[in-house]
Formats: structure tokens, C-alpha cells, sequence
């Protein structure tokens, strides 16, 4: 046991070096797992490379997913996928939560020790798991903010490729056997560790692989196609035999593009050649739209949301398809909260003792339908000038007590004296109807 020079104990385990730094007695000690990382491969991956990494990683006896993962780092990459899980993320993310109390009361103290930056990527952490398969997440060391409230310095994500969910073991280094991995079932460790996702879990990417693979491999086919046949060919002709006069000629045929000139002899020949191939669209393009929607109806669950509809009904079928994915996600992050983040908060100090965090269904007016509501509530109720001070920032006084109406005056005039109440004249009938007749004749 030893210190290093920023005063944090140093514990030599069978597992490694453990970093343990000191806090007050409210707080525990942070452990820090030392791991060896590793530069990610890029290599060109295809089809029969997805089949055998995903062997790999679910072998019973040495799991591996290190394969697997470099085709994810792979898949990863593919912009409309990309879209497609930030909307999906990007509901869960934008949407309400509130903290409420044993009585189902909401607590707004409470709710400020999740208002910080390392709970949102906590979120972001746990959501990409639906994509990655199980992640593991460490919570960061316990400080204060500005406001001298406990809070998180951040949230970490373990390297996936060290982590081995099937028998919860972490490896320091690559290749290393699990069975010398640190167990972060147990603690220390199990006391800042997040896990979200079943153990065996291999995520949507490994779906996704069977269309980005060939959805890349289409567009650098098609690249190819327009190189050669995009653009139309240039043929040189000569009868002279100089292999300088020939090289002269293969730099200006090279040189030669949108303003190209060149000096040829007499007698040489040049020719242009169109390509008469038109069904690059039909191959190539048509191959992409297929892999980019069966890419949306993995990710979002369909379409149209994304993509051009057609119709309202179906565009709104669609959209309620979306919206149950939507509510999973938020499920899923409300019991990692719950059943993990909260009691990890409480045994570290923070004073969130029978505080439950759920997701805030309130429904949100526009401005438009704010007025109209509270039009309707002030008509009918009594509202303490308090709600509109808080919500608009302003000075109320006392409501104003509204004038009776007074009822229009009838303008003098007429028959009798009044414009408004004509009486006919004696012995004058009162005019009929002109098509007015007896319904049976």
C-alpha cells in the first residue's frame, strides 16, 4: 500500500491496482478499475466476417464479443441509421421527469440532484445499450456543485470489449482469460457500477450488420460504376513509334480534363467514347432504399416518420408504433434509476431516501391553448394571483371585480314610438309567406 502524488491510496489486489481516494465520512471510496486499452481495428468488414464474430461472441465456454464490436464500430457509423436512433433517443431525452416522495407528492429539492450533465449521459449510456447490447456504467467520483450540493464529476462507460456480461467479469487486458477478470458483481466495485441490458444481449446492431454491410458495399460499387462509366472515355490514336513523342502524348491525355488542350501530330487520332449503361439507378439505388428501410423498421419500428408518407391515417398508425418504442425506452430507464442509481445515491450520501423517480406525463399547451385554458379556469374559478406571479415573473395585485353588463337601448323611432317595435296598421294584414300553401290540396 502507498500514495501517489495527488494523495490517493494506492491497494495492490490480485485483481490489480485499486485507486482509492479519500472523501469525507458522508461519502464512500471511489474504486478505479486500471485498465490496458486497445486501439479499435477498421478494417474492411463483410458478411462472412458478421457471421463468424458473432460465433465468437456466443461461445459458452470464452465469450467473445471483441469482433463483434469492431462491426459495430462499423455499423455505427451509417448516417441514416444514425438518424433513426436520434429521434428515437432523442423523445426519451427531451421528455419530463420528476422525483416524488413516499405520498406520490413531487419533490422538486430532490429533482435537482438529477438536473446535472452526468445523469443525462448516464441516460444517453444506458438508451445506446438497445444498440451495443449490455453496458456497464461507472458512476463518477462524488463532489459538490456550486451550490455545495453532492453531486457526480461524471459517468464513464467500462470499454465493452473488456467487459465479459455472461459471467460478470472485467479483464484488465485484451485476451486475457475471464476467469482472472475483476468480479464487479462484488464489492467495491459493485457499489459505482451501472448495468443496463441482459447479460447476453448483443443489441440491434447486430441486426443492423446485415444491411449496412451491403448498403456500404453498394455505394462503393456504385462509385466504381461512375468512375468508369460516368464519365466518357478518350481514345488516342498515333502512328508514331517516338516513346518520348508517346509519353508526351499520355501526359497531355492525362492533364487533359474540364479546359484540356493538347499538340498532337499529324495523323493522330482522337476519340471520345459515351457509355451507354443506364441501370445504375435500378441496381444500385433502389438496393440502398431497401437497406435504409428495413433499417427504420428495426430501429423506430417503421417507416414513415423518417421517410416520405403517404397518407394521415397510416402516417399516424405509424407514429403510435413509434411512440410504444418510445415508452419501452423510458421503462427502461425508469428501473435502472429505481432499482440501481437511487439506492447507489443513497448509500453515497445523498438524502434521497424514499424518493422515486418516474417520467412526467403533464400534458404541454401552446401558448395558444394556455390562454384558452386559463381563460377557462379564471371564469369558472378562483386562482391565487400567486400561480400567475410564479409562472410569468410578474406583480399581481387583487383581481378587478367585473362591471354588470348593461343591457342596449332601443332607438326611438317607428309606428308606436319605437324604431324596434313596429305594430301594423289597422285593417293591414301581416305579410305571409309567397310560397305558403296547404300541404294536401
Amino acid at each position: 500500500m502507498g500514495k501517489d502524488k495527488k494523495n490517493k491510496t494506492l491497494v495492490q489486489t490480485p485483481f490489480g491496482t485499486l485507486r482509492l481516494a479519500k472523501k469525507d465520512a458522508r461519502s464512500f471510496k471511489k474504486t478505479v478499475m486500471e485498465l490496458q486499452r486497445t486501439t479499435d481495428s477498421l478494417t474492411r468488414k463483410d458478411i462472412g466476417d458478421w457471421r463468424q464474430a458473432w460465433q465468437r461472441a456466443i461461445n459458452i465456454d470464452n465469450p467473445n464479443r471483441q469482433f463483434l464490436y469492431d462491426i459495430y464500430r462499423d455499423v455505427e457509423i451509417d448516417l441514416h441509421l444514425s438518424g433513426c436512433i436520434q429521434q428515437r433517443e432523442g423523445f426519451v431525452m427531451a421528455r419530463s421527469f420528476k422525483l416524488v416522495n413516499e405520498n406520490g407528492d413531487e419533490d422538486e429539492e430532490a429533482a435537482k440532484y438529477f438536473n446535472t450533465s452526468w445523469f443525462k449521459l448516464l441516460m444517453k449510456f444506458a438508451l445506446d445499450a438497445n444498440y451495443w447490447g449490455h453496458s456497464l456504467i461507472e458512476l463518477g467520483g462524488i463532489t459538490t456543485d456550486i451550490n455545495g450540493r453532492l453531486t457526480y464529476d461524471g459517468a464513464n462507460l467500462i470499454p465493452r470489449k473488456h467487459v465479459i456480461p455472461e459471467y460478470h467479469r472485467v479483464i484488465t487486458e485484451l485476451g486475457q482469460d475471464w476467469k482472472s477478470g475483476i468480479d464487479y458483481h462484488e464489492a467495491p466495485f459493485s457499489d459505482w457500477l451501472i448495468e443496463v441490458g441482459q447479460p447476453d444481449n448483443l443489441g440491434l446492431y447486430l441486426k443492423a450488420a446485415t444491411q449496412t454491410i451491403p448498403k456500404k458495399n453498394a455505394l462503393a460499387f456504385w462509385d466504381t460504376f461512375a468512375e468508369i462509366f460516368g464519365m466518357p472515355m478518350r481514345i488516342a490514336r498515333t502512328t508514331s513509334r517516338d516513346e518520348k513523342e508517346r509519353a508526351r502524348m499520355e501526359k497531355m491525355m492525362a492533364d487533359m480534363g474540364t479546359e484540356g488542350w493538347g499538340i498532337f501530330q499529324e495523323g493522330t487520332e482522337i476519340e471520345v467514347v459515351e457509355s451507354t449503361k443506364g441501370d445504375a439507378f435500378n441496381v444500385y439505388d433502389k438496393r440502398i432504399d431497401r437497406a435504409n428501410s428495413e433499417i427504420s423498421k428495426l430501429i423506430i419500428g417503421q417507416t414513415m416518420t423518417i421517410e416520405d408518407g403517404s397518407s394521415l391515417s397510416q402516417s399516424e398508425t405509424h407514429l403510435e408504433v413509434f411512440q410504444n418504442l418510445v415508452e419501452a425506452d423510458c421503462d427502461t430507464i425508469r428501473d435502472m434509476v429505481n432499482n440501481q442509481l437511487i439506492p447507489h445515491m443513497i448509500r453515497h450520501g445523498f438524502p434521497l431516501t424514499g424518493i422515486h423517480f418516474d417520467w412526467d406525463y403533464s400534458v404541454d399547451y401552446t401558448p395558444e391553448q394556455q390562454v384558452a385554458y386559463e381563460d377557462m379556469v379564471l371564469n369558472n374559478y378562483e386562482v391565487d394571483p400567486t400561480y400567475f406571479e410564479e409562472k410569468y415573473n410578474m406583480p399581481v395585485g387583487e383581481r378587478r371585480q367585473p362591471l354588470a353588463p348593461v343591457a342596449p337601448t332601443e332607438p326611438d323611432g317607428g309606428d308606436d314610438g319605437s324604431k324596434g317595435n313596429k305594430t301594423p296598421k289597422p285593417g293591414k294584414k301581416k305579410p305571409q309567406a309567397q310560397n305558403a300553401r296547404p300541404f294536401f290540396d
